[in-house]
């Protein structure tokens, strides 16, 4: 029986990677923040809508993996050109979230790994640790790059090639072996 090859996933946080925390320095993107719902949340029109197109084009199944949760469908996704996409559920906290943070695990980590169920992935926050790092290479069956991306200016051209140049070995044949 052969089974299909399915697509990793990429887990994919809001505030910081695509909704940049940087001073006044970094741009807006088309959008001024006086114009704004009252509700929304002014960091809006720090999206750059070039990164839809750039995290659509990457060979990956898009997941939010955000505190957003359903409202990153509302406010991010027409912002920067994605269509609705999957959102990740966290859970109630529980005592063993409270251990994790006390050890300096990220609240999401456990969650993530659950829902990547084996599955390569990428996760993509401005707040994964080397902690995050171990946690994931001893409880995950597959390849993942927990990948942090500066809050100041968010997503950049550094951090999609770091992400491209990691799916491109996921898909690269293995390399030859020496005869024996």
């Amino acid at each position: 029986m052969t089974g299909s090859v399915q697509r990793p996933l990429r887990f994919l946080d809001v505030d910081g990677p695509l909704l940049p925390f940087g001073a006044a320095e970094y741009p807006t993107h088309g959008s001024d923040p006086e114009r704004l719902d009252a509700d929304a949340n002014p960091l809006l029109a720090r999206a750059d809508p070039e990164h839809g197109s750039r995290l659509l084009g990457l060979a990956c199944e898009l997941l939010w993996a955000t505190a957003w949760m359903e409202e990153a469908n509302r406010y991010i996704s027409p912002r920067i050109g994605l269509p609705e996409l999957a959102v990740v559920i966290w859970p109630e906290q529980s005592a063993i979230d409270d251990q994790d943070e006390r050890d300096g695990l990220h609240w999401k980590t456990r969650t993530l790994v659950l829902r990547a169920a084996g599955r390569p992935f990428v996760w993509i926050d401005d707040e994964v640790t080397d902690t995050d790092r171990a946690w994931v290479a001893a409880h995950h069956k597959g390849p993942a790059l927990l990948h942090r991306v500066d809050p100041r200016p968010g997503l950049t051209e550094s951090d999609f090639t770091t992400i491209t140049a990691w799916l491109n070995t996921l898909t690269s044949p293995p390399a030859p072996r020496d005869a024996v």
